[in-house]
């Protein structure tokens, strides 16, 4: 048996149980993983309300690091003692060992830790496909990225700064502003007190960005499009106030023939050589030292109800791991 995060309903934080759960043996294409770190991201707060739909009762939890215990037939991608990590479903992480899909996991290189690697898998793939695929960025555009003292806006802002690309970050609070400004964002805004378009026109002299990288979605979502120059990009990855309210295209073609997508990791690692390739940009920055990934909240796996009362109240800063 082994200790997990189980929840049976949907709700609020009190619907997480930390429960003793049959673990088994791996099916074929399946691997044993027992866990040194697991991951913490939105997207679980979004299943476990029920935002997104998952059959119940289910797991939490969608990355995580440790050592592959044991591989079922016509594992290929790893074996017994190997050092990986992995972001992606279905759901579970949230769990001391678990078995899941074998093509889901990538040998972290000895040089990144299990506490890293738990850390940065979600949150790193995501900035490097909306970096390097979304929209291929080059030194010199200018985009404004929202929620930039978040683990994914940290990451970004580190990684934005070793393109040479100009990032403006939002946040909602000056010690935020300092922690994003710390980490490369060319000019920081604090929303609570300023008016993010009026500044993005000062700071561009009225010239708007090329994209708009947007996770908080109702709250920001028009703002957004109004920071966008004529045949600028929307990128929309996320919904943290609630999701995007219906808009007409029409919108769009007042604003200058603008773009819009809703991409997802899942759709870009969709294909195992997609994502080796992907992990291999995220892993080499990481090695590199350009980008540092920030844990600035640990938990214990038995606490994963707090530390989803500290993500949800915006308490949180950089990443947050799960510690069996």
């Amino acid at each position: 048996m082994a200790k997990a995060i189980r929840i049976n309903r949907t709700g609020g934080p009190e619907v997480m149980e930390y429960v003793d759960v049959e673990v088994g043996e791996p099916g074929p294409g399946e691997a044993r993983v027992r866990h040194a770190a697991c991951g913490i991201n939105f997207i679980d707060v979004y299943f476990r309300t029920g935002l997104y739909p998952q059959p119940l009762p289910a797991g939490l939890g969608m990355e995580g690091a440790g050592v592959v215990e044991a591989v079922g037939e016509g594992v290929t991608e790893v074996a017994v003692g190997d050092r990986v990590a992995y972001a992606g479903r279905p759901n579970g992480a949230y769990a001391e060992v678990r078995n899941l899909p074998s093509a889901l996991l990538l040998r972290l290189p000895d040089a990144i830790s299990f506490e890293t690697g738990a850390a940065m898998m979600l949150q790193g793939l995501t900035v490097q496909y909306l970096f390097r695929r979304t929209v291929p960025l080059k030194r010199g555009d200018t985009i404004l990225f929202h929620a930039a003292a978040g683990g994914v806006g940290l990451i970004a802002s580190q990684w934005a700064r070793a393109l040479g690309v100009n990032m403006i970050g939002t946040v909602g609070s000056d010690e935020k502003a300092a922690l994003a400004k710390a980490a490369g964002c060319s000019h920081v805004i604090n929303y609570n007190t300023e008016d993010f378009v009026a500044r993005v026109m000062e700071i561009t002299n009225g010239e708007k960005v090329s994209v708009v990288y947007d996770s908080i979605g109702k709250d920001t979502f028009t703002k957004s499009l109004d920071c966008l120059r004529p045949l600028g990009m929307m990128v929309s990855f996320g919904s943290a106030s609630g999701p995007v309210p219906d808009f007409s295209l029409a919108e769009l073609a007042a604003r200058g023939s603008l773009f819009i997508t809703r991409p997802t990791l899942f759709s870009y690692a969709a294909k195992r050589a997609d994502l080796e390739a992907m992990a291999a940009d995220l892993f080499a920055v990481v090695a590199s030292g350009d980008v540092k990934i920030d844990i600035n909240q640990t938990y214990k796996l038995a606490d994963a109800a707090q530390a989803h009362i500290d993500l949800e109240s915006r308490k949180t800063t950089g990443s947050s791991i799960l510690v069996p």
